[in-house]
């Protein structure tokens, strides 16, 4: 009988777990600068949004102010945000020229071979993952409920991340989020 080393047993166990569900907690992330450094965030301690994101998509580039907005609004509370591009045609220098163009406030953050993607369970652009203090995924979905600025009737991002700040439960765990698929790294097996 052979046994994987304890390392390789852990990460197929992780794999194989499945994505991180509302409830479930997640102690940190590792996504690389634009420069590949790697850059590692701890998810206790702070509310955290982590923001998936792309240069091509238009669904995506439609909500660059907002999430430009947001991020304004909240970092200054104390909230860390994560904004991250997983898809595997945009390469690392073309996520760093497009956050210069659209004015980003904030660094975009590459996920290589789309491991926290896959980790969370993200599939579209734009899509949001909210933790609270514990790292405990409290919210996750879209931005809001229309791509056209004019028509938004739901600002569930705002009001999740309002409802933690306050010390609320979330009131709306899940929302379907909508965008364009995240061109995923093929999986050599």
């Amino acid at each position: 009988m052979r046994f994987l080393p304890v390392g390789l047993a852990c990460a197929l166990f992780s794999v194989a777990a499945g994505p991180v569900l509302p409830g479930e907690r997640l102690d940190s992330i590792t996504v690389q600068h634009p420069d590949g450094k790697a850059a590692n965030f701890r998810l206790a301690g702070a509310v955290t949004v982590i923001a998936f994101t792309s240069t091509k998509c238009p669904i995506s580039n439609d909500y660059n102010e907002r999430m430009a907005a947001v991020y304004r609004d909240y970092s200054s509370k104390g909230v860390q945000l994560v904004f991250v591009n997983s898809n595997g045609n945009e390469p690392a220098s073309e996520v760093g020229e497009h956050a210069k163009a659209a004015g980003f406030p904030f660094p975009v953050y590459k996920d290589e071979g789309n491991v926290l993607a896959d980790q969370l369970g993200a599939s579209v652009t734009p899509e949001i993952y909210v933790f609270d203090t514990a790292g405990v995924l409290r919210y996750h979905g879209q931005i809001d409920d229309s791509r056209n600025p004019a028509r938004v009737k739901a600002h569930t991002l705002r009001a999740a991340v309002d409802e933690l700040l306050a010390g609320k439960p979330v009131s709306r765990v899940e929302t379907k989020a909508f965008g364009c698929t995240i061109k995923r790294v093929k999986k050599v097996s």
